[in-house]
């Protein structure tokens, strides 16, 4: 085995041993509170029809990226907004049907803002291929949902989460659809005003961000008081 072969076998061995680690650690840290939690998911909720809109909102985006990306005419950019357009509909009525039917579910809970994310980050990605600027959006949105999910995670090992989305992070979501909506149907938009518009939704998610850091703050501080009334 020449020398280069024998490190390209140990680099990979390295790697392998480095993602065999992670998912043990990850197994372990979730083995508390957290898997806990998962074991309330029913079989039956995965397949509930609000659930089973979710999977299809998540089916939508691979269609959207393919058209997208693919898109030569005003035409082919109206189809792939309106699958997205599609997808937030869907997104309504799943909620509509979980609430006036009794079917608000645990995994729900988990599944609906999962779809968001993936449905909001794959936009933000095929706009990168045509705005600059969207490319430090887009960093800045896998930034704010990696701490998002990691704060998350670390809360629900100690029994702790927070109590459904705040105003501002609603506010947040709202001005990245209205972004992502109109640079996808309207792609002949001036590149100033397209910049401009990026810039400002994210001011708005920086802002966003510093606002949920203390709410985790306050999340953490209650573990203290958890073990003194223990």
């Amino acid at each position: 085995m020449t020398e280069r072969e024998a490190r390209a076998t140990f680099t990979s061995t390295a790697r392998h041993n480095l993602i065999t680690e992670f998912f043990i650690f990850a197994v372990q840290y979730l083995r508390g509170t957290g898997m806990n939690y998962m074991k309330k998911i029913k079989r039956q909720e995965l397949y509930s029809i609000p659930n089973c809109m979710g999977y299809f909102r998540i089916l939508l985006i691979p269609l959207f990226c393919f058209l997208y990306l693919n898109a030569e005419d005003r035409g082919d950019y109206y189809l792939a907004a309106g699958v997205i357009l599609l997808s937030y509909i869907t997104d309504f009525l799943d909620g509509q049907v979980a609430r006036r039917f009794h079917m608000i579910t645990e995994f729900g809970k988990f599944l609906d803002p999962v779809a968001d994310k993936l449905t909001h980050g794959a936009i933000a990605l095929c706009l990168a291929f045509r705005y600059e600027a969207m490319r430090y959006l887009f960093a800045l949105m896998v930034l704010k949902e990696g701490f998002m999910a990691v704060m998350g995670l670390i809360n629900l090992r100690h029994g702790r989460k927070l109590d459904g989305a705040k105003w501002f992070g609603k506010f947040c979501t709202g001005a990245l659809f209205i972004l992502l909506i109109l640079l996808v149907i309207w792609p002949e938009m001036p590149l100033a005003w397209a910049n401009g518009l990026i810039g400002i939704v994210t001011v708005i998610m920086v802002l966003t961000l510093c606002l949920y850091i203390p709410e985790f703050y306050k999340m953490i501080r209650s573990w203290d008081r958890k073990q003194v009334e223990k």
